[in-house]
């Protein structure tokens, strides 16, 4: 299950974390994260602790503080490890969407997770997210999470999947 990734082998949102995390001029390093008793985060496992299950288990936790509305369901995949010259990333996607009767799936959104170990291990694992189709890494428990990025996803792909079938219906070609 430990199974190695290559960047081939992952979305270009897991991609664009890993690569601007282990980016020695990145911006993000530089940045001051502001502390703030607003922002809703968990007691992160220790690295030497961590284990695959674990960290599934505590992405979990972590998404129940942002407390979305009973509306959205979604599940949560393990996507595999990178491993770069100093760190090493557990990949992981939460897949969101607000099924209905009428409409068991309307859309979906998903949101990437890197679990990184970090040394001395004795510290929690550092963990950073990016929300499909966007650039921006959020650090866990450092952001406030808005229920608003994932219905602006599922409404985004909503339209384009609409505007395909628009033309579609004018070369009077069918849809796939």
């Amino acid at each position: 299950m430990d199974s190695t990734l290559n960047y081939e082998d992952l979305a270009p949102e897991s991609t664009h974390l890993v690569k601007a995390l282990t980016d020695p001029y990145s911006t993000m390093k530089n940045q001051d994260v502001i502390e703030s008793t607003a922002f809703r985060n968990i007691d992160w496992i220790t690295s030497k602790d961590f284990e695959i299950e674990t960290g599934q288990r505590q992405i979990h936790e972590y998404i129940k503080t942002w407390g979305l509305s009973s509306a959205w369901h979604y599940i949560l995949d393990y996507l595999g490890v990178t491993k770069e010259e100093f760190v090493t990333f557990y990949h992981y996607r939460a897949s969101f969407s607000t099924p209905t009767a009428q409409s068991p799936i309307v859309g979906t959104a998903s949101v990437y997770f890197a679990v990184n170990k970090v040394n001395p291990e004795t510290l929690p694992v550092d963990v950073h997210y990016v929300i499909e189709s966007n650039r921006l890494i959020n650090r866990a428990g450092k952001v406030f999470f808005r229920e608003k990025w994932l219905t602006d996803i599922i409404e985004s792909k909503i339209l384009l999947r609409k505007k395909v079938q628009d033309l579609w219906t004018k070369t009077d070609r069918a849809p796939l």
